[in-house]
């Protein structure tokens, strides 16, 4: 039986001849290589067209923002992996990678759906800071956290965050989902009664936004951003190993409690 939606069978990405490469209906030897950066083939790739210099430039600076963020989760199961399989860069990496959720990566994707949605509002005729407001509160009342705010470390501002919306103010890329963001974070602080962190998801969501990026490809950034860092990590697992010595903690730190007899709690 069929599964999903039928569709004719297409890819726009690439094709190889045996002469020569394609890649969105360019040759790859000929037209890209030498030409464009990788930040530049990246948006190629993302989105079928090269980058205008906003978009470059803001997509080289939320790379460098979010690669590396110290012994995150993620980098230490990654070493770990590599510790107990040293031939298995791969394998350790894919361990990085399948631990970015939310709390790790980011919440970049669900920012840019909540400002993709409150955007839709504005644009039928609500006032941003309403529309802010009557959001935020129904994420509170619903005991909800607000995606894009609060930070274990981080306080009260993410360095990061304030200076992707520095340069988006200077170089005159900000428009109306990073006046959301701004107005999200003045409704959180009423809601909750103090203020809320803005953390880096929201600001790599407006931004992206506003610069003519779909919702559905934010998250590709915070991912291949971290897979750089992932990269650098087992990099130096290999020259420092420290992997064995995390588990070997994590044993320590652990205590071992045994269960009393039909105890399954």
């Amino acid at each position: 039986m069929p599964l999903g939606k039928g569709s004719r069978a297409v890819t726009h990405m690439s094709q190889a001849y045996p002469d020569r490469v394609e890649v969105r209906g360019r040759d790859l030897s000929r037209a890209l290589m030498g030409r464009l950066s990788f930040t530049e083939y990246f948006h190629l790739l993302l989105t079928g067209s090269e980058p205008t210099e906003d978009q470059r430039f803001f997509l080289d600076l939320l790379l460098v923002a979010i690669a590396e963020h110290g012994m995150m989760p993620t980098n230490v199961a990654a070493r770990m992996t590599l510790a107990a399989d040293p031939a298995s860069l791969q394998g350790a990496v894919a361990a990085g990678i399948l631990g970015c959720g939310p709390v790790i990566l980011g919440t970049a994707e669900q920012c840019a759906r909540l400002l993709d949605d409150a955007q839709k509002e504005v644009l039928e005729g609500g006032a941003p800071a309403r529309v802010a407001q009557d959001r935020a509160r129904a994420i509170h009342d619903s005991g909800g956290r607000m995606p894009g705010f609060g930070h274990p470390v981080h306080r009260p501002l993410d360095p990061r965050a304030e200076r992707i919306l520095e340069l988006s103010d200077e170089r005159g890329v900000s428009g109306p989902h990073v006046l959301l963001a701004r107005r999200f974070r003045e409704a959180g602080a009423t809601v909750w009664g103090k203020p809320l962190t803005m953390n880096v998801s929201m600001p790599i969501a407006a931004v992206m936004l506003d610069l003519g990026f779909s919702s559905q490809v934010v998250k590709a950034v915070p991912i291949l951003a971290r897979t750089a860092g992932l990269l650098a990590h087992l990099a130096e697992e290999r020259q420092h190993p420290v992997g064995f010595f995390m588990a070997g903690k994590a044993e320590e730190a652990v205590e071992y409690r045994r269960e009393a007899e039909g105890d399954v709690r």
